[in-house]
């Protein structure tokens, strides 16, 4: 089985590189955290359970496969999150609050796509071009 994860970054906002690699983090991670459940706290430990599908547990267990790639709009970026969403693919879309950047302004940054299966993946994003 053959699982990768695709970051797809927005180009047209020149973001510095230490910012782009922030988001590709921010993204990545949050295709994971968006589906924590909380449990209970207990003292100073909070307790969440994670429910993965096989693509997720087997990226958990094996080589990490990311790839990063752009888009040139925020209306790409967009679209490709409706795609991944009507495949039922794992997603999660960056959102910077705009405070080192932005001037302000809350933006669409990144958008991570899986860990799923690699095919499906590559139907969404194949055709952009690598960062």
């Amino acid at each position: 089985m053959k699982t990768k994860q695709v970051i797809i970054v927005r180009k047209d906002l020149n973001m510095r590189k230490g910012k782009i690699g922030a988001q590709c983090a921010h993204a990545s991670m949050k295709v994971f955290f968006d589906l924590f459940k909380y449990k209970k706290k207990s003292g100073d430990l909070f307790k969440y359970e994670l429910d993965v599908n096989k693509y997720m547990d087997n990226w958990i267990h094996g080589a990490f496969v990311k790839v990063v790639v752009y888009v040139n709009s925020l209306e790409e970026l967009e679209e490709l999150a409706h795609k991944a969403k009507f495949l039922g693919v794992p997603y999660a879309m960056i959102t910077d609050s705009g405070k080192t950047e932005f001037g302000g302004i809350p933006t669409k940054t990144a958008l991570a796509i899986g860990p799923d299966d690699e095919e499906v993946i590559n139907a969404i994003t194949g055709h952009l071009p690598l960062y």
